[in-house]
């Protein structure tokens, strides 16, 4: 398809996530494929969508399989680089996606190529193992291979080399012993024991380095390894033997302490896979409870939870009540009470009763399965800096084997310098020029933010999300389960027609049963209360933005709001007064309308939430302007509005309203930022630079559409994501300054021959290690 920028990639996947039944979604946008994984009778819809904003789709390419593997040598984002340009010129390779974090890599491929993948990947030397996915051990994340003792030995090789060198070149004498008479078969030691002392040290701590530099220069790529190997070699060829073999053990010990520096921020999930159970206590065919493995559990199956136990699978309270901590999903910092009727989530922890629970989702489609899912693909995305540092790293390394090479050359060709000295000098511009450290700098502070994110009950679904937080100018906002609590009551009723009170209520009782709606829930919910009976109904029709219909005793009815009653043409200018004095009331008014007109108004209202009150005042504290949408009438959103202290607010929309007014806000300038419920205000959610969800009320929608998803449906979290994404974005920025300015001091000691090969290779790793350091304080925000 014709997709050439990672902002296209973004704008497909909004509006892809509008198509029901997608599960998934893998893109390669260097090879213009997309890869939809589905469960849709044809593709037509989602041709349709693509179509919708102009990605004419190609002929859609045939499912192809799908391999994970594990790669527990892959530690830096040049090795992925490596892996990448290795894959795609395989045939039959469809996607390849790289997760450097988790040093796991997805290659969809037509089911004849594993083989040459799995070849491949075995010659590039980076302890590639082919996951199981249906088991689950491509959740594993495998540790770094560190060889600790090879390293120790090398390190007491390296000294001795030195050691030997500095007796040599300072005619010392130790323990009144003279070094220069020491001979073996009539050749001086120190003449030969610091070049083998050296040569031992480099091949017991090197030989990975040299493999992995011959690889990638073998496949046309210059990494770290390649530029070290280059300049050791170079060191040893000129006489530098003790400084080569130094360097050599200090840059593998460097490498080692990173990887496992980069294993704190990978151990984020980590965190989340431990946190439900592998077994849960269930109820069998025969009566009898029994520890059972969770991927086993079927829906439907009845789950025994103890005081203090984990809660293994997402469920419904069918007995029992207790106070249950969700503070691992949705971030909230009390226990909530939970009795029969109420959700539970797997990952949470059971307080204090006991209760049975009936499963609602499989183990693989938990609330808990989604989040790590989620996490997983938020960390193979890139966010904007990262993919302008990956694009400068591709051009900046030719660039410094190009200037090492003239500098090895140019002075001793055409300004009288010297070959060693000028050879030297190329050698530290290699060891210098690598840019591990800034490549490095990006991945580990978007995860670790995201991390942060997560502890909190926000799930951002990738780096691009998380970097433009900071950039949000306006917020628009639902009102209903977004800034109220979504649950509104049935305040007022009246009849105002011919009919009787109770007659009227069955007939509004009836059509609200069948409606989702919380307006209707609520004129339900009440007519149950007072113990209504309900009527059969035929013919049930939800029309959007105004309310529902139904044929009962064979006469069409209608319950909705004014727009309804305009729509169906029935006169209610006598009502006018009351309606008006409810809806300043902040009371949304449902009429029953049949026949002969309105036969009886109700009155339902829906309180604010005391955490979108604080909300607001920090969102404007942060300089981000809020508008509140509804569909209810002007009145009752004026009244909602000036309660809860939003900028602006629009009465009466439809969704397509919704999504008009975030284009209007998007045409001002600046991001905007919409909330919804993920399934109603989708188009709007969809069109705005950032889609918040409020899990909480629809957890599965929300988690798979919206790019930023808050699981206890709080809004004091979105000024907080907009504080992480400022800091995340500080630290950015003085990551890669770090990096290029550390890099920066270190070409110019060097051009002023201040440089040596050792400070050389702490410019290098040493400011890697600075760099992972400072992402890392992102996971403490």
């Amino acid at each position: 398809m014709n997709m050439d920028c990672p902002m296209e990639e973004a704008l497909i996947r909004k509006k892809l996530a509008t198509v029901p039944g997608i599960e998934g979604l893998e893109f390669n946008l260097m090879q213009r494929i997309l890869t939809v994984r589905h469960g849709l009778p044809s593709t037509e819809p989602i041709e349709a969508a693509l179509k919708a904003i102009d990605m004419t789709p190609d002929p859609l390419q045939k499912p192809g399989a799908t391999a994970i593997f594990s790669l527990s040598g892959m530690d830096c984002p040049t090795e992925e680089k490596l892996v990448r340009d290795r894959l795609s010129r395989l045939p039959g390779v469809l996607s390849v996606e790289c997760d450097l974090m988790r040093r796991t890599l997805t290659v969809r491929h037509e089911p004849t190529a594993l083989p040459a993948v799995s070849e491949a990947l075995a010659s590039l030397n980076l302890g590639a193992k082919l996951l199981d996915a249906q088991s689950g051990e491509n959740d594993v994340i495998p540790e770094p291979m560190i060889p600790w003792k090879e390293l120790a030995v090398a390190g007491a090789f390296a000294a001795l080399s030195e050691g030997f060198e500095l007796i040599h070149e300072w005619q010392a004498r130790p323990f009144g012993y003279d070094p220069s008479a020491w001979t073996i078969g009539g050749y001086p030691i120190l003449e030969w024991l610091p070049l083998l002392f050296a040569v031992l040290a480099i091949a017991l701590g090197g030989l990975t380095t040299y493999k992995k530099g011959w690889l990638a220069v073998s496949n046309f790529n210059l990494n770290i390894n390649a530029l070290m190997s280059v300049a050791v070699t170079g060191a040893v060829i000129i006489g530098q033997y003790p400084e080569a073999a130094m360097v050599m053990v200090l840059f593998n010990l460097s490498e080692a302490i990173e990887a496992k520096a980069l294993d704190r921020a990978r151990n984020a999930i980590k965190g989340l896979l431990a946190l439900a159970p592998d077994t849960a206590t269930v109820l069998g065919q025969d009566g009898a409870w029994t520890e059972t493995d969770i991927r086993e559990v079927a829906v439907g199956s009845r789950v025994r939870v103890r005081p203090g136990e984990k809660i293994a699978l997402d469920g419904v309270l069918v007995s029992g009540s207790s106070t249950v901590n969700q503070a691992p999903i949705t971030g909230e910092s009390l226990p909530v009470e939970k009795k029969a009727g109420d959700a539970v989530y797997a990952g949470t922890i059971n307080e204090s009763g006991s209760f049975e629970f009936e499963v609602t989702a499989l183990a693989t489609a938990s609330t808990l399965a989604r989040i790590i899912h989620a996490v997983e693909e938020a960390q193979g995305s890139r966010a904007p800096m990262q993919r302008f540092v990956d694009a400068f790293a591709r051009y900046y390394t030719p660039v410094v084997f190009l200037i090492a090479i003239a500098a090895a050359l140019v002075p001793p060709l055409f300004m009288g310098g010297e070959w060693l000295a000028s050879v030297y000098t190329a050698l530290v511009i290699l060891v210098i020029g690598c840019p591990c450290a800034l490549v490095i700098s990006t991945p580990v502070s978007i995860v670790s933010g995201m991390a942060a994110a997560t502890r909190y009950g926000i799930l951002i679904k990738g780096g691009m999300f998380l970097e433009q937080g900071r950039l949000l100018k306006w917020l628009a906002l639902d009102k209903t389960g977004t800034i109220t609590h979504g649950r509104p009551r049935q305040t007022d009723f009246a009849p105002v027609g011919r009919m009787e009170a109770g007659e009227v209520t069955a007939l509004a009782a009836s059509l609200a049963a069948r409606s989702d709606h919380p307006v209707s829930r609520a004129i339900a919910e009440q007519a149950a209360h007072s113990g209504v009976s309900l009527l059969s109904v035929e013919g049930f029709t939800a029309i959007p933005g105004q309310g529902v219909s139904g044929v009962i005793n064979g006469a069409l009815w209608h319950l909705g709001n004014r727009r309804m009653v305009e729509a169906l043409k029935k006169d209610a200018a006598a009502l006018e007064q009351e309606i008006l004095r409810l809806e300043r009331e902040g009371k949304t008014v449902v009429a029953l309308v049949g026949e002969q007109g309105v036969e009886g108004l109700f009155a339902v209202a829906d309180t604010v939430k005391e955490s979108s009150l604080q909300a607001m005042k920090e969102l404007q504290a942060l300089g981000v302007k809020t508008v509140m949408l509804t569909g209810d009438n002007e009145h009752t959103a004026e009244a909602i509005a000036r309660q809860v202290g939003v900028d602006d607010f629009r009465g009466n929309l439809l969704p397509e309203d919704k999504l008009r007014i975030v284009e209007e806000l998007e045409r001002r300038g600046g991001k905007v930022g919409m909330v919804g419920d993920g399934i109603n205000d989708a188009p709007a959610l969809a069109k705005a630079h950032i889609g918040f969800a409020m899990a909480g009320g629809g957890t599965d929608t929300a988690i798979e559409t919206a790019d930023v998803a808050l699981m206890d449906d709080d809004l004091r979290k979105i000024p907080r994501f907009i504080r992480l994404s400022q800091s995340t974005y500080a630290i950015l920025v003085q990551n890669i300054t770090l990096a290029l300015g550390v890099k920066a001091l270190f070409f110019a000691l060097t051009f002023t021959g201040n440089a040596t090969m050792w400070m050389a290779v702490f410019a290098d790793v040493g400011t890697a290690l600075l760099v992972v350091a400072n992402g890392l304080r992102a996971m403490r925000q």
